[in-house]
């Protein structure tokens, strides 16, 4: 039976990372199967297994911010731009979760980062300025999330031999 509760972990693994598309919390899905795992089946596993799992999802959310923070300052966004960029993505991404089946929050994420970053950028710099900011948040936003869903996939790689019997 351990069999059959593993594959279905697994595959509950691997639907969590679909998460990402519709920037949902899929890491931190991931890691609490893995702990419930863990509290299931206690000798698959260590906690310090699920601990490390925890810091690397959370290295992931400060990695998917931080490089789009980066991609914004690569391309001249002051941090007046970088705050904006962010806030936009966090809002683009709730108010674009209703559109396309919920694929909208992807779109809105990226969308969100251009444009909070090119309204924060407006005053005060040239329209060439700020549209070169915006396209700095916008790449560095694709960046982080692309940085974000590679390291939930190496979650997963880690914690299945963990979990199947």
């Amino acid at each position: 039976m351990e069999y059959v509760w593993a594959t279905f972990l697994i595959l509950g693994l691997m639907t969590s990372q679909v998460l990402q598309l519709f920037s949902g919390p899929a890491n931190w899905i991931a890691l609490a199967l893995v702990a419930l795992w863990k509290w299931l089946y206690p000798e698959s596993m260590e906690w310090n297994f699920v601990i490390i799992l925890a810091i690397i999802a959370g290295v992931a959310e400060v990695l998917e911010f931080g490089l789009q923070t980066w991609g914004a300052g690569r391309y001249g966004a002051s941090t007046r731009g970088n705050i904006g960029g962010i806030i936009g993505a966090i809002a683009g991404a709730i108010f674009g979760a209703s559109f396309l089946l919920g694929l909208g929050a992807l779109v809105g994420a990226l969308g969100g980062a251009y444009l909070g970053c090119l309204i924060a950028e407006m005053p005060g710099r040239s329209r060439s300025e700020a549209f070169h900011a915006a396209k700095g948040a916008f790449i560095g936003k694709a960046l982080g999330f692309t940085v974000k869903t590679a390291i939930g996939a190496v979650m997963i790689v880690l914690a299945i031999p963990k979990i199947w019997p």
